[in-house]
């Protein structure tokens, strides 16, 4: 993909899953890449295995502190050029709201929500002053379907899709691009690490998940649709590729069609 040859891409959630999968084809593309997760030994064992390591850069930040996290990566990245933000980091949930303590539901929404905010924040005021850039954020299905088990993330994945779409009115008068990527079901290790109502990991695999395309293959499709500029796009197969579409034009089928999940 020509179009990420040289340009400078900031990655969050870069240590496994889609994030790592993208990692890998950004870097195979020509990208220069800036690393985020929280533990900086596993990104640089990453950036150590991607094409052109030297062209790389880990920056380690614990995303459920926004605030110090973008003070941090203030700090750290200074006046670095970023042509690209890919706010991919966050997290699930498995549990019923009557389970789930409040402090859960804060920890979803710092990091699914306000770091996303915080980050943007952050690269905004440069690209607004050079007049290009791309915002990238990587929601969910969810975002636009309430599924059981999932109300704290729902609902932080319903927030930063309004958020983004209101970035995207904002400075479309900038040049700037905005786009969100609505993964379905991928087979990855979300679901291990999904919060229980205590806020502990779940631990164990969702079938629904497990069924999923491979994070490579959403990876892919997703940077595609960053390449073409495009506002949004749902990335999946089956019924949660299908399901915003339905939510649209048959709300109440999805409705009576989640309640019996």
């Amino acid at each position: 993909m020509d179009y990420f040859q040289g340009k400078t891409v900031w990655l969050t959630g870069a240590s496994s899953g889609i994030g790592l999968a993208m990692a890998q084809q950004l870097a195979a593309a020509g990208a220069h890449l800036i690393l985020t997760a929280r533990r900086a030994e596993v990104l640089e064992q990453v950036r150590q295995q991607l094409a052109q390591p030297q062209l790389h850069r880990v920056l380690a930040l614990d995303l459920s502190q926004p605030e110090q996290a973008a003070a941090q990566a203030q700090e750290a990245l200074g006046d670095t050029h970023i042509d690209i933000l890919i706010n991919n980091a966050g997290v699930s949930q498995r549990s019923l709201i009557l389970d789930t303590e409040l402090a859960v539901y804060r920890q979803l929404m710092e990091i699914d929500y306000f770091a996303v905010v915080a980050l943007t924040k952050l690269v905004l005021p440069a690209m607004v002053q050079r007049g290009a850039g791309q915002i990238v954020t990587v929601s969910s299905v969810a975002g636009k379907v309430g599924t059981k088990l999932r109300s704290g993330c729902n609902g932080a994945k319903v927030g930063v899709l309004g958020c983004v779409e209101s970035l995207r009115a904002e400075t479309a008068q900038h040049g700037l691009i905005v786009t969100s990527i609505l993964p379905g079901f991928i087979n990855t290790q979300v679901a291990h690490n999904s919060l229980t109502g205590d806020g502990s990991p779940l631990g164990q695999a969702d079938p629904d998940n497990a069924g999923g395309i491979s994070a490579e293959e959403c990876a892919r499709r997703s940077l595609q649709a960053i390449a073409k500029r495009k506002d949004e796009v749902v990335v999946g197969s089956g019924l949660s590729k299908l399901a915003p579409f339905l939510q649209r034009f048959l709300p109440g089928l999805v409705r009576r069609m989640v309640a019996n999940r």
